[in-house]
């Protein structure tokens, strides 16, 4: 059966020691913005969060997300994913952001990822991020 958990704070540590190495490979991606390891510190001061996929309850998937407000949405935002995703587990993380007040579910992603979330997940295009660094 497949489903989903929220770790609570006091949990990380021994959650990362599971999952922490999907993370640390998503973050392989995102160009030095942030590390795996200063995820964590969000995880624990409690501005982030860990979802866990959970497959007959073994952790298979981890999303690192936090929400955000804006004048007309509250977002849900994908910060990173890891391990393995179903339809299932992401249902059910639409069903669980909706109940939390979301209204749109979002996550920054290279081309090849962004694809396969439209394909997969009915994700939109909203806008290309690009950037110059100084």
């Amino acid at each position: 059966m497949n489903t989903i958990t929220i770790v609570p704070i006091e949990f990380i540590h021994q959650a990362w020691e599971k999952v922490g190495k999907w993370v640390e490979d998503a973050m392989e991606h995102a160009k030095g913005e942030c590390t795996a390891d200063q995820l964590k510190v969000s995880l624990i001061n409690g501005s982030h969060q860990l979802m866990l996929f959970l497959k007959d309850n073994i952790p298979v998937g981890a999303v690192e997300y936090y929400f955000t407000n804006y004048p007309n949405d509250r977002v849900f935002y994908i910060n990173a994913i890891g391990g393995t995703t179903s339809k299932e587990h992401t249902e059910q993380m639409f069903a669980y952001a909706k109940q939390n007040g979301a209204t749109a579910v979002r996550g920054s992603a290279r081309e090849s990822v962004a694809r396969l979330w439209r394909q997969k997940y009915g994700f939109e295009s909203i806008y290309i991020t690009v950037e110059k660094r100084l």
